[in-house]
């Protein structure tokens, strides 16, 4: 065995021994988390007990007592708060002791699994209720990381290389106004105006699916064939006009003809409202989708500029399509859940690029003026190496430490999206869980956020040792 891969297997060693120190020390911090928020939940006033779940049921004297004691049997309630938790942890530990249907300990098992328990509100397992809600919160993740991250790196890369310019002045006046817009407001005004009767209603106001999109097939489905050969036609040329004239105009050219298409296309906006024509809205739509588009043109970051401007040109062919189609259009479940999920995911990113484009921007910036830079420089090496080969890799380690605690964030920010949209996601569980002090689910809600935030920093620490050689597993 060469000296090569004898130095791999002891890498690999080294890292499989740091995931299993990691792994057990996620256990002991889990226990500290749930035992913090059982503390709160057990200190609060009023307590937990079986008299309150019942209290707000009109109840026979008998009927409530026999349900008090049901309640204490399944729960435990009658027990001081020390043993409720350990009652609770034994449960949910896969290993523990058994005890039978009276309650009586039987022994211990290593084998006995897990049980998370019953809800108070939903009266369900609460696994069932979190493998229902948590894939919808994690898709809703799953969708927003990638773009945040695409976004942020090139805007906050380019900033960097043009520092001083238009674009760098221009992107950070953007980025720091969508950073201070508030989710919460973002959310509203993006269902007041685009999923609402009242204005545009292009998108719908709440869930992640119809509930006949569940008969649907699962691809979109066109009776009559030639209006799919119409929407892959009219796409295509679109995003292949614009992304060509993107490239072959000249500045000024490009600014004039794309802040035409700005004006058209305000008007169109402002004119295709519900309801009585708003002609102030008309104006404003109007300014700003011409300010918009005579700012794509003379913008000098071509990669960006023609992505844009295609994109643009994509959904403008589409939807010349479908304004002449013929024959009935059938969505299909995949299109139905892209269409309820386009404004929850803006609703995630937009604050999550704004903060990590400017944290890109500096990392970037302070690396192109660091000793080695102007080394590899010195050497003749071009400005392009010089950023992709030897900036942009030690400018991704701030990156990656705020990707550890970025996915926790959106987990804390989908429960405002999922309270908004209605969507059935673990955070509008984990504020009715709160709301009506369900234990059993805050408890479950805590373990498993708390085990998602931990696997998400091993996998950011892992991260480091791809991104930077010279970090070690030891």
């Amino acid at each position: 065995m060469s000296l090569r891969q004898s130095k791999s297997t002891l890498n690999k060693k080294i890292m499989l021994n740091y995931i299993a120190r990691r792994l057990l020390l996620m256990i002991p911090t889990l226990l500290g988390i749930t035992l913090v928020v059982f503390v709160v939940m057990a200190s609060a006033p009023g307590g937990i007990t079986a008299q309150s779940l019942v209290d707000t049921q009109d109840l026979e004297p008998a009927t409530r007592k026999a349900l008090e004691d049901y309640y204490n049997k399944l729960y435990g309630l009658d027990q001081p708060a020390p043993m409720q938790y350990l009652r609770w942890l034994n449960n949910a530990s896969p290993v523990g002791f058994t005890f039978n249907n009276d309650g009586e300990m039987e022994g211990f098992s290593f084998t006995k699994g897990v049980n998370l328990g019953r809800s108070f509100i939903y009266g369900r397992p609460v696994t069932e209720l979190l493998v229902e809600r948590v894939p919808i919160t994690l898709l809703l993740n799953i969708v927003t990381i990638p773009i945040i991250y695409l976004i942020a790196i090139s805007i906050g890369v380019r900033a960097a290389t043009k520092r001083g310019e238009s674009f760098d002045v221009g992107s950070s006046f953007v980025m720091l106004a969508l950073w201070s817009v508030p989710t919460m407001l973002a959310g509203v005004m993006l269902m007041g105006y685009f999923a609402s009767v009242q204005n545009w209603h292009w998108f719908p106001t709440s869930g992640l699916n119809y509930r006949e999109a569940h008969d649907m097939p699962f691809m979109p489905h066109w009776s009559n064939p030639f209006d799919a050969v119409k929407l892959l036609l009219f796409s295509i040329f679109g995003a292949y006009l614009f992304s060509t004239l993107s490239i072959k105009l000249a500045q000024q050219s490009r600014a004039i003809l794309f802040s035409l298409v700005g004006l058209i296309l305000g008007v169109l906006m402002g004119l295709s409202a519900a309801g009585e024509t708003s002609y102030v809205l008309t104006v404003f739509l109007a300014m700003a989708l011409t300010g918009l588009g005579y700012a794509l043109g003379r913008m000098e970051y071509a990669s960006f500029r023609t992505i844009t401007l295609g994109q643009i040109g994509l959904f403008i062919g589409a939807g010349m399509s479908i304004y002449i189609m013929q024959g009935e259009f059938e969505r299909g479940f995949l299109i139905d859940r892209i269409w309820h999920l386009v404004l929850p995911v803006i609703c995630l990113t937009y604050g999550g690029f704004a903060f990590l484009s400017k944290l890109s921007r500096t990392a970037t910036l302070e690396n192109l003026l660091s000793d080695y830079a102007r080394t590899a420089r010195a050497k003749g090496v071009s400005e392009h190496d010089v950023l992709w080969r030897h900036v942009f890799r030690n400018s991704l380690l701030p990156l990656i430490t705020v990707s550890a605690t970025l996915l926790p964030s959106l987990l804390g920010g989908s429960v405002i999206v999922e309270s908004i949209f209605s969507i059935d996601g673990m955070g509008k569980l984990a504020v009715q869980a709160v709301q009506s002090r369900d234990r059993e689910l805050v408890l479950s809600i805590t373990l498993i956020s708390g085990v998602l935030t931990l696997i998400s920093y091993l996998i950011a620490d892992l991260f480091y040792a791809i991104a930077d050689p010279r970090v070690s597993y030891d």
